[in-house]
This record gives C-alpha cells, sequence and structure tokens, in this order.
C-alpha cells in the first residue's frame, strides 16, 4: 500500500471536517503518513484553494475526502420535512436556544448545498493522489475515472457486506471502522448496527473478505493501537481523534480541550447533531436534545446553526459538535501532527522488535 500511495508509513489521518485542513493534511504527509482533506462543506472554488495549498506546503502525497451519502449527493429538500417532525425539533432546539441567549425558530432549516459532482470533477482536474470517500459506494464509473487520472480510491465501511459492495467496483484500498470510531458511522443505505462490530473483530472480517488492502479505523491513537492493526491483517492504521488534539489541527482550542479531558464513557453516538449517527464527545447539547424528532441528514445541523456558531463564538465545549472516538480517553497532551507520526512509528518499531512469537511446534 505504501508503494501504490508513494508514502513512507502507511499512517492515514482522517479527513475530519472542521479538523482537517492543508496544515494539517500537509503535516502528516511530510512526515511520511497520508493526510487527508475534509471537503464535505466546501464549495468547489475553495476546495481548489485548499488543494493548491496543501501543495505549497508539502510535495507529498495526500487526498481529499468527500462523501457519497444519498442525501449529500442529492440534499433533502427543506420543504419535505414533515411538519410535525419540523415542529417536534424546534421546539427541542428552541428550549436549547433558550440556555444560549438566541431567538427562537420556527421555519424550515437552509438547504444544504448540492457540492458532491462539482467537488468530484475538482479532484479529477487536480489529480489528487487519493479520493477518501465517507459515507457511500462510489460504483464502478466513479472508480474507473478516478483510475484514468490516477487517483487512487479508498472507502470506509463499517461491515463486510458492504465492504464486498465497494471492492466489487474496483477501489484500491478499504477502511474497516469499528465502533469506537468517533465521527460519523460510514453506512448509507441501511441500518447495519448488527453487522458492525469492534476494530478487533472487524478488521480481519474485513481483511478475509476482500483482496485489497484494508485499513484499520477506530480506536487507534499510538503505535500500540497500529501494531495491533498490523498484527490483525491490515495493511495500515487511519486515525482522527489523536489528530483532533495537535498544533495544526482547526478544531477550536476548547474542542482539543475536551478531547484532552475526556474519560472512559465520555463519547456518545447520537444523529441529533447532523440527522446521521455520529459518535461525539457528550456534552449538554446531546444530553438536553434526547429523544426529540431529528431533521433529514444535515438538515439537522442546518437547523442547528446557529446553536453551534454561538457556541463557537463563546468557547462553549457545551453546544458544539465534538466528533471523537472512544480513543479520546487515551489522548494526553497536543504535539504537532508530525510528532504523532513518528511517535507512533518508532513506538510500534520498538513492540514489533520486541516481540516474540509462541512456540507453536507439536
Amino acid at each position: 500500500m505504501c508503494s501504490s500511495l508513494n508514502i513512507r508509513y502507511p499512517i492515514l489521518q482522517s479527513g475530519m471536517s472542521r479538523v482537517a485542513g492543508p496544515e494539517l493534511v500537509a503535516a502528516v504527509s511530510n512526515a511520511g503518513g497520508l493526510g487527508i482533506l475534509a471537503a464535505l462543506r466546501l464549495e468547489p472554488a475553495e476546495l481548489r484553494a485548499q488543494i493548491r495549498r496543501i501543495r505549497e506546503l508539502t510535495n507529498a502525497p495526500f487526498g481529499v475526502n468527500l462523501w457519497l451519502h444519498p442525501a449529500v449527493v442529492r440534499p433533502v429538500l427543506p420543504e419535505t420535512i414533515e411538519p410535525d417532525t419540523l415542529a417536534g425539533a424546534q421546539q427541542r432546539l428552541n428550549e436549547i436556544r433558550s440556555h444560549v441567549g438566541l431567538a427562537a425558530s420556527s421555519g424550515a432549516p437552509s438547504r444544504f448545498p448540492e457540492l458532491v459532482a462539482a467537488n468530484f470533477e475538482v479532484i479529477l482536474d487536480e489529480r489528487v493522489a487519493v479520493w477518501s470517500i465517507g459515507l457511500g459506494n462510489p460504483g464502478r464509473e466513479m472508480v474507473s475515472r478516478c483510475h484514468e487520472r490516477d487517483v487512487r480510491v479508498m472507502a470506509m465501511v463499517t461491515n463486510v457486506r458492504d465492504a464486498l459492495a465497494v471492492a466489487d467496483t474496483g477501489v484500491d484500498i478499504i477502511v474497516a471502522q469499528g465502533t469506537e470510531a468517533g465521527g460519523h458511522r460510514s453506512s448509507w443505505t441501511r441500518d447495519t448496527a448488527r453487522e458492525e462490530a469492534g476494530t478487533m473483530v472487524l478488521v480481519p472480517r474485513v481483511v478475509d473478505a476482500v483482496t485489497q488492502p484494508v485499513v484499520a479505523a477506530g480506536g487507534i491513537v499510538d503505535g500500540r493501537g497500529y501494531a495491533a492493526a498490523l498484527a490483525l491483517g491490515a495493511a495500515g492504521a487511519m486515525l482522527g481523534t489523536r489528530f483532533i488534539a495537535t498544533r495544526e489541527s482547526i478544531a477550536p482550542s476548547f474542542f482539543k480541550d475536551a478531547v484532552l479531558a475526556a474519560g472512559p464513557g465520555d463519547t456518545v453516538v447520537s444523529a441529533a447533531f447532523t440527522g446521521l449517527p455520529m459518535r461525539t464527545l457528550r456534552n449538554r447539547f446531546s444530553a438536553e436534545y434526547g429523544d426529540a424528532p431529528v431533521l433529514p441528514p444535515l438538515l439537522q445541523s442546518n437547523a442547528a446553526a446557529d446553536i453551534f456558531a454561538a457556541a463557537a463564538q463563546r468557547g462553549d465545549a457545551g453546544y458544539f459538535p465534538m466528533p471523537a472516538g472512544e480513543s479520546a480517553a487515551l489522548v494526553g497532551d497536543l504535539p504537532s501532527a508530525s510528532d504523532v507520526v513518528r511517535g507512533i512509528v518508532v513506538q510500534a518499531d520498538r513492540i514489533l522488535r520486541d516481540f516474540t512469537p509462541p512456540d507453536t511446534a507439536t
């Protein structure tokens, strides 16, 4: 996989929205890993500008993450929201707004922009080294178009059935996302909860099912997790939460501090922030939203955008979305991203060199 991607270490940084900007991407790639830019909310011109900014910061390969969830490829129209669902969601959001000093609202949220097709063309035009897919199956045509431009394709899945589906399209790399992972669950067409598993179980399942290199994701923050991923048969590891708490991350400082302060059990999977299941740090918003109705994907986040913006302006972690995995409890410092990559390599090398396999002779 390293040879295919022209990287030194099979350590990949997850393309996290509002975390992975050009500086973080370049720092990881300069250290020998693969940095990945988050493009979910970027307009095409902004995406092109950020790709070119990364190229000013590094000559190394990097990737761009783009979602293919059906509700992102063809965003749900706000006017199609069921009136009772909208009223219920806004009622609960208004209760939260009253806690943060915002005016009440009852209208439909703004539409999520239709960006996927145009941003995919930017990725092809710029010949980015890797297209990282979140929440979706690219199909053979999109994969073929990438290969024509020498763009490698990497798809993330949470279960074997989806792994087989994306493998059939010809993707180059498959990321197996365990349930410990932060951020959105990488499923897109059905409820896959019964088919999902923790990283230790999911990775060997996917490795045994497909021929493509498999990258392990979920719960990995250091050389111990990286070495374990290799032992499971993975070709590398993808880290998200660990890179939130780095100097180059564009996450707000209060978000980084919350990761550093997190302990066991401090995350929750909730659709309250975006309309899709996402593992985040527990906070007042996730607790107060409770079991209120949730709007369709991304329209939920648009409806709550005023709350999130007010929280960001005040530095209030209580009402801001902070996607992070269970591994947050293992993160305790704020180094540079390059130090993270080097530290993982050094620690894993020491573990693997010192390991003595048991005598299996009979």
